[in-house]
């Protein structure tokens, strides 16, 4: 059996299946070689020694997964070899786990100790011993310490005594039992993939916040998955068999509810957007449902401050439905209510912003920005604005910083109060970034330009310590002067919290009687001479963001060193956009072919407000036309930049008189730089908007 163990490859074909759609393959394949063994290391077989308990996974004659535990005091497990576990305990006679102990039979094994948050895994074959069992090492592997609450053992009662209690066997999920699932914040998996003629069985950990698992009226369990190890045991088998077993702990009661049953993964759902934290989804619905109240002698108490920080940057199920709720609504108007206005330099103030309808805040990405609409004192309609979210996806709340500059921003500065309520729509634009990413991103920002680049810092850190790898960044801000300049403290705590990932240099053009060194670290501005100095030779990707002239600058200068027009990300302030210039070989594919204007009137119909007009060559935009005929559809930059005016286009065809730099989809028309389009031969021509 030794030799036939060594031939099989690492990773099964649904491990790699989920590996290859997450796109680590190549890299696990490396990964696999080094650290998953045929043995223990000796620090894995001390730490099974000093255990009271471990966590088992077994599978019955009939093909069901069980989890379960078996306790004693620290010393009941040895390992006589780096190839052998001994446990000196037995199996309840009503633990439904009991029935894949029989020799030779495949186990899978999870030592955790939840007070160190340390972990173990291991593979094996049983065998019975006088005092117990032994396992033969088939596969060993450590695991990370995240989602793993803190708590601390006792023994209620003696670990040797037997389980006195009777077992109960439910028909489905009563409502104690859904209680246990619901308030859980750790369950534990097991589940098995048959590959040729030898079966692995494993048992994980999963953890998350209290209630991170869902349970649905006919009792199927919908479960976030979250970044780990990248391993993907548990999900690889589930997508080879569709069956697992599960077991939740009462850690005060040492009650424990085992379940065998199917499961599935699930790669696509709105809901694994709408999860903070979660990577993907899982299901499963029990077919076998045992409860053993007080089985357990040992009990756990929940120690102070002992939630996993990985667990803290995760979301409930709760939030993920206000989330959906949002997305539903997305392209209404919504009161947004005022609770909090920050001072953050003598010109930017912050306004932190709650939905007031009762409905969640729609997620955005970094970057974005978010259209508002206020009413001003003695105008006749509503002016509408956009105003880029200074915080990152993953803060949970509604921030946007404003200079005091325009009509609208003095109106926010001098006027609204805590309490006050304006109008949002859903956070757009395309200006973001991929924390992910592995090449160096430097974040070059002139004045107010700072707020999408601090929203791109804040989910650049976040992201990093939730997977474990912050992509390396660089900060350049500028100001005037120092009191003009923005978030010192808050980006002073992301770059202690990045841990050297993140470098941040301050340039101030008026330093006035600032100290350089203390508080700033260059004079000037923020030019080609300056980037030369502070970057070392490497690749990045820039993120621009300005006054029009800043960036415009900063763009041809970049691309003067030849940096690659796909390399810099660039927004601009203003009506004035950013001029960019095509690298040579994606010349004349940067802009989309598009039909020309139409050259003779076309009809147009408002469909939401049943109106119509009558498009001429003369009428200027559709944006235009719409206004003529008395209607006030949603605009910002009129530069096709910002996405506001962004419109269902339910029939006909358009062309931009200007090329829009938003994301347009096939079935939307920016408003306003669009035109009817000229039409084929085969179309009447005639236009349909949802306005």
């Amino acid at each position: 059996m030794g030799d036939n163990r060594k031939t099989l490859p690492t990773w099964h074909e649904g491990e790699t299946f989920i590996q290859e759609k997450v796109g680590v393959a190549e890299r696990m394949a490396a990964v696999g070689q080094r650290v998953v063994r045929d043995f223990m290391p000796d620090q894995h077989r001390d730490f099974y020694a000093q255990l009271p308990f471990i966590v088992i996974g077994s599978v019955d004659p009939r093909g069901d997964a069980w989890a379960t535990f078996l306790e004693g005091r620290p010393g009941f497990m040895s390992s006589p070899s780096p190839t052998t576990l001994d446990i000196g305990a037995r199996l309840d006679p009503s633990d439904p786990a009991t029935a894949g102990f029989a020799d030779g039979e495949p186990i899978g094994l999870l030592g955790i100790e939840m007070h160190t948050r340390r972990r173990n895994r291991m593979n094996g074959f049983v065998s019975t011993t006088p005092n117990g069992f032994r396992v033969d090492v088939d596969q060993s592997f450590g695991n990370c310490p995240r989602y793993i609450q803190l708590r601390d053992f006792s023994y209620a009662r003696d670990p040797g005594q037997p389980f006195a209690g009777a077992a109960e066997e439910l028909p489905g999920l009563d409502a104690a039992a859904r209680a246990t699932i619901e308030a859980a914040d750790a369950f534990f998996v097991a589940s098995y993939a048959d590959r040729g003629d030898r079966r692995q069985v494993d048992v994980s950990h999963r953890g998350g916040k209290a209630g991170f698992v869902r349970v649905a009226e006919d009792g199927t369990l919908t479960i976030p998955d979250f970044d780990g190890n990248l391993f993907f045991a548990t999900l690889g088998n589930i997508v080879l068999n569709g069956r697992a077993g599960l077991a939740f702990v009462d850690f005060e009661s040492g009650d424990l509810l085992q379940m065998t049953g199917d499961a599935a993964v699930i790669l696509d759902s709105p809901e694994i957007a709408a999860f903070q934290g979660a990577e993907r989804l899982w299901t499963f619905k029990a077919r076998k449902i045992v409860r053993r109240p007080g089985a357990l002698a040992l009990r756990w108490t929940f120690r102070k401050d002992g939630w996993s920080p990985s667990s803290l940057m995760t979301g409930d199920w709760s939030h993920a439905a206000d989330r959906l709720r949002a997305t539903d609504i997305a392209t209404r108007w919504r009161p947004m209510k005022v609770t909090k206005i920050v001072e953050e330099s003598a010109s930017i103030r912050s306004f932190h912003l709650q939905p007031d309808d009762g409905v969640g805040l729609l997620p955005h990405q970094a970057g974005q920005h978010l259209p508002i609409r206020v009413a001003l004192p003695g105008a006749d309609k509503p002016v509408v604005r956009t105003y880029t979210l200074s915080v990152a996806p993953s803060d949970g709340i509604c921030r946007i910083s404003v200079k005091r500059e325009g009509l609208v921003s003095r109106h926010l500065h001098d006027r609204v109060r805590v309490g006050d309520v304006i109008e949002a729509r859903a956070p757009a634009g395309d200006f973001t970034i991929d924390a992910g990413a592995t090449r160096p991103a430097v974040l070059l920002a002139g004045g107010v330009g700072i707020t999408p680049l601090l929203a791109m810092l804040r989910h650049i850190v976040y992201e990093g310590l939730r997977k474990q790898r912050i992509r390396p960044t660089i900060l350049v801000q500028a100001a005037r002067s120092r009191q003009d300049r923005p978030f010192d403290r808050e980006i002073a705590e992301l770059v202690a919290a990045a841990n050297g990932a993140v470098r941040f240099v301050r340039v101030l053009s008026d330093p006035g009687d600032a100290e350089q060194g203390v508080d700033y670290d260059a004079g000037g501005r923020i030019d080609m001479a300056l980037l030369t100095r502070i970057l070392g030779f490497n690749d990045y990707d820039f993120y621009l963001c300005g006054p029009p002239a800043f960036t415009q600058a900063l763009y041809d200068g970049l691309r003067g060193y030849n940096i690659a027009d796909a390399r810099i990300h660039a927004e601009a302030f203003g009506p004035s956009s950013l001029k960019r210039t095509a690298d040579t070989a994606t010349a004349g594919t940067v802009a989309p072919v598009r039909r020309p204007p139409a050259t003779k009137p076309v009809p147009v119909a408002f469909m939401d407000s049943l109106k119509e007009a009558r498009w001429t060559p003369d009428s200027g935009t559709l944006l235009e036309l719409a206004e003529a005929r008395g209607l006030d559809p949603a605009f910002s930059c009129r530069e096709g930049t910002c996405g506001t005016c962004r419109t269902k286009l339910l029939k006909g065809a358009v062309t931009y008189i200007k090329e829009p730099t938003a994301t347009v989809a096939e079935d939307e028309v920016l408003l306003c730089c669009a035109v009817p389009a000229q039409p084929e031969a085969d179309e009447d021509g005639a236009i349909q908007l949802a306005v």
